[in-house]
Formats: structure tokens, C-alpha cells, sequence
């Protein structure tokens, strides 16, 4: 490429070192030109001539006139600095960054204007280089800094202990955003802190005041368990007195737990006599006080101190607690407590020193006897009727029995059951027998099917308590919740109210349910 001589020395050298640029380009928006160097400015005194540069895509109109090309959508297309005619410079493309220099002014002597800025090009799917500062504008005010990119949802790099220290925020959702996504992250790969995570949340739904704070009732027997597996008693508890055990354990505990002033809350005590229920009023402190009177008939079977005055106490449950009432000269308090929970683990204690032998020790209630294992068993009964009394009284909450004692308990009534609709039939309370038998026969029967908590199956002989229950022998059927039916022997509902699915002879069913009713007592 020759000058002749029409470009000042040092700009020959300079165009013939740049790169050949290859054939016409597309439009110039395909282009980021804020990354591509400018090439150098010529010298004044003229430019190449044209047959050494190539022709430019744009027309020649736009570019002489400073005008940019607009493109179909009609916005103008940016100019990729100031320079001098279309025609005189080839197309920008990829040239080697030019030495740093004056500027050369222009050849006709006036100043080029300023070029607009470029338009930011949208990122694109590849990386782009990084965009250096920009040039200032012409009145020297510096240009705003561009926004920053949208900030990612990636979860932040955390070591593994600022992670694990973020759990406990993260159970309580108090994390951030960022904190969040990060220990989600790196909870799906770290087995230890995910079931950390999980005992948090866990602990976390037990601050909410709405829920119920009280202690599951099957605590204590799991504890024991746990540790009876592991250890042994020595001595343990007979399994006929574990249900009066646990009763009293768990009267004790809500007894621990109410104020001075809830000993003198009202109580209203229930049960059956012949046709009608019977009430008697009392407090708190008086229903502790009665289970410790009736109890001392138990401590007496084995030859432990009546709380009453010895061998002079009379022997029918009623009439031992009259005679414990009237001897108070003053109403009782909280001081019950402490000689009824002593008398039940003394109880507890003899009985399991005494070995297998005094289960069945004879005690007696006056009008009739039972032997202590189902002795123990009545008393354990009784413990959790009247422990829910008390519950209702100062509004406590006082779930049933395990299902295992329940079940105890249920049977013990039902094995009553024959002996006590005999009693009713001697007065007059019931149909006469229909089909008597040999004692240890089967006999006419009902079906009694308790359901639920402590269920089961239970055949009652009807016309003699010496007979048997047998299915094939059953001619009517009672179905009943295990609670209710209990309720029902506790005299705190009617034979009528009893919600019983009934099926075959009407008579023995009402016979059987008011002879379950008449098991009640104060």
C-alpha cells in the first residue's frame, strides 16, 4: 500500500502492520464494540486511497453524514466511535491493541464530536470478556457505575461448621434467604447434621403454646421398662398388683401437681343403689381420705396397720369411710397425701416380699370377699374413677388406664357379674332363672363384647353363677366401649344411658346391664 506521500511519517507503518481484515461482516449489532480495541486515527494531510481499504457495509450517505444506519426497527445502530468517513476505514474487526499515543487532530482542523456511548449488549450464552471503563463524557462529569447483576439463587459456599451452627435458626426459621438454601444443601448430603435438623424441628413444635405440655401417661411404665430391662429388680412387684401400682403412681402425680386451694374443690361422688343413683359430696382432700380408708382394708390382710382404729372399724367400704369422715374434726388438706401414698407403697412392698402365696389371701368387704390379687385389682379400679373425679374437679386432664390394666379390670367386673344379677334376682330386681344347670355346666349366656381400649370377649351365665358362659349357649349380645362400660360399673352413667348395641332376649340384657350398674359403691 503506497501513501504518496500524503501521510506524515510513522502513519505508513502504522496501517501497514494492522491486520488484513477479512470480507464484509453482517450488521453491526452482532458485534460487541465495546470489547473490540479501535483502530489508530491516520494523520492529517489526507487519508489511503481508496483502492487499499476495503468498502464498508454501511451506505455511504449514512456514514459521511455522521448519521448512524437505522436499522428495520428503526432505532439508529451505535457508532462505534469518532473517525472519519465510512468510506476511508474498513469494517472493525480483530486488530492487535495499538501503542498509546497523542491523538492527531483531524485534517480540516475541526474537533470531531463526541460519539454517542454504545447501548449495553445483552448477555449472552458464552462468556464475554469483561467490559473495561468506559470513556467520560465530554463535560467531565464521571458516568454512573452500570447496575449490578441480579443477584443468584445459588446457596452460598458455608464450612461445614458455620453450618451446623446455623441449624438451630433454621429449625426456628430465622435463617435468611441465602443461610436457608445453603443448610437445605447441605442437608441432603450430610447424614449427622440432617437428623440434628430433624430432632430441632421436633423440639421446636413443642414451644408452640397451644400445645398440651403434660407428659405422655405411658412415661413412667416406659421408663420403668427401659430400665427393668436392663436391671432387674431384685425383687419385683407381682404382676397382680401392677395395674394398683401404677393407678396410685399416677393419683399421686396429680395430686403433686394442684395448689393448697384445690384441696377444697368440690367433689361430687356417684353410684348405683337398687334403681337410682346415688351422690354424696365431698373435696378433694375427702376422696384421698376415703381411698386410704377402704385401702386399710387390704393392709389389714396382711397384717399391716388400719388406718382406722384396728379390728373396731367396720368392714363395708361405706361405712368405713362415714366413720373416717366423722372422726376428722377438721375438713382434710394436702396432709392426706403424704399417709395415703405411704400406705399404698407399704402395701406394695409387703405384698411383693410376701411372695406368690398371699395373692390369694381372703379380704374381706363385709358382705362378700375377694381374694387380695383381685382385691388389688378393685382398689386399682377405684383409684382411677375417682382420680378422674378429682381431674374434673380442678380441670385436669386424666386419660384411662394402659390398655393391658384395662383389660384387668374389665374382666375382674365381669367375672362379678354372675354372682351380683344372682343378688338382684334374690331381691326381686330381676327375671327369674329361665334354665338351670349343673354348677361347672354351660349355661344360657350373654355375649358381652367390650371394643376399643382394653377390649375383648366375655360369656355371662344368666340363670346361675355356678354355670358357664359358652358361645354356643349365648341368646343375646351387648356391645360396649371398654370406657364406657367401666363408667357404667363405676355408677357415673345409668344402665339406660349406656350407649350398648344390643341384639336377642331384651330381658337378659337389661338384667346383665343394671347388674354391671349395681357393682358400683362409694
Amino acid at each position: 500500500m503506497t501513501g504518496g506521500g500524503r501521510e506524515s511519517e510513522g502513519g505508513e507503518e502504522e496501517v501497514r502492520g494492522a491486520r488484513r481484515i477479512p470480507g464484509p461482516r453482517g450488521a453491526a449489532d452482532d458485534l460487541d464494540l465495546a470489547s473490540v480495541p479501535l483502530p489508530p486515527l491516520p494523520p492529517p494531510g489526507g487519508s489511503a486511497p481508496d483502492e487499499a481499504v476495503p468498502e464498508q457495509s454501511q451506505p455511504a450517505s449514512a456514514s459521511a453524514s455522521g448519521d448512524a444506519p437505522e436499522s428495520d426497527a428503526g432505532e439508529p445502530e451505535p457508532d462505534p466511535g469518532p473517525g472519519p468517513a465510512a468510506e476511508a476505514w474498513p469494517e472493525p474487526g480483530p486488530c492487535p491493541e495499538p501503542e498509546p499515543g497523542p491523538e492527531p487532530e483531524p485534517a480540516d482542523g475541526h474537533p470531531h464530536p463526541a460519539a454517542p456511548e454504545p447501548e449495553p449488549a445483552a448477555p449472552a450464552a458464552e462468556a464475554w470478556p469483561e467490559p473495561g471503563p468506559g470513556p467520560e463524557p465530554a463535560d467531565g462529569t464521571p458516568e454512573s457505575p452500570a447496575p449490578d447483576p441480579l443477584v443468584s439463587s445459588a446457596p452460598v459456599a458455608l464450612p461445614h461448621q458455620v453450618l451446623k451452627a446455623l441449624l438451630g435458626a433454621w429449625a426456628l426459621s430465622a435463617c435468611s434467604a441465602e443461610e436457608t438454601a445453603a443448610v437445605e444443601d447441605h442437608l441432603t448430603g450430610c447424614a449427622p447434621c440432617a437428623d440434628e435438623a430433624l430432632r430441632l424441628r421436633d423440639a421446636v413444635g413443642l414451644l408452640h403454646t397451644d400445645g398440651s405440655l403434660d407428659l405422655d401417661p405411658t412415661l413412667r411404665t416406659r421408663v420403668l421398662d427401659g430400665c427393668f430391662g436392663r436391671r432387674p429388680a431384685r425383687i419385683p412387684v407381682p404382676e397382680w398388683a401392677a395395674p394398683y401400682d401404677a393407678e396410685t403412681a399416677r393419683l399421686d402425680a396429680l395430686l403433686r401437681d394442684i395448689g393448697d386451694s384445690e384441696w377444697h374443690a368440690p367433689v361430687r361422688l356417684q353410684w348405683f343403689e337398687e334403681e337410682r343413683r346415688v351422690s354424696r359430696r365431698t373435696t378433694v382432700a375427702g376422696v384421698i381420705g376415703h381411698l386410704m380408708a377402704v385401702d386399710g382394708l387390704l393392709s389389714a390382710a396382711l397384717g399391716l396397720d388400719d388406718p382406722l382404729d384396728g379390728g373396731k372399724a367396720p368392714l363395708d367400704p361405706t361405712e368405713r369411710t362415714e366413720t373416717y369422715w366423722s372422726a376428722t374434726r377438721r375438713p382434710p388438706t394436702r396432709a392426706v397425701r403424704e399417709p395415703w401414698r405411704a400406705q399404698s407403697h407399704e402395701l406394695i412392698r409387703t405384698a411383693s416380699f410376701a411372695g406368690r402365696n398371699v395373692a390369694e389371701t381372703s379380704v374381706s368387704y363385709g358382705a362378700f370377699a375377694l381374694p387380695l390379687q383381685d382385691a388389688a385389682l378393685d382398689r386399682a379400679f377405684e383409684c382411677w374413677v375417682h382420680g378422674g373425679d378429682i381431674a374434673d374437679a380442678v380441670d385436669y386432664p386424666y386419660p384411662a388406664p394402659s390398655a393391658a390394666h384395662l383389660h384387668r379390670m374389665i374382666d375382674l367386673a365381669a367375672r362379678m357379674l354372675p354372682a351380683a344379677l344372682a343378688g338382684r334376682r334374690s331381691a326381686g330386681l330381676a327375671g327369674p332363672a329361665k334354665d338351670l344347670v349343673a354348677a361347672g355346666a354351660p349355661g344360657r349366656s350373654l355375649h358381652l363384647e367390650i371394643e376399643g381400649h382394653g377390649g375383648g370377649d366375655w360369656y355371662i351365665a344368666l340363670d346361675s353363677p355356678a354355670a358357664v358362659g359358652a358361645p354356643e349357649r349365648a341368646v343375646a349380645q351387648v356391645a360396649l366401649d371398654g370406657v364406657e362400660f367401666c363408667r357404667l360399673v363405676a355408677g357415673h352413667i345409668s344402665p339406660v344411658e349406656a350407649a350398648a348395641g344390643q341384639e336377642g332376649d331384651r330381658e337378659a340384657i337389661r338384667d346383665v346391664l343394671f347388674a354391671a350398674a349395681s357393682l358400683s359403691r362409694l
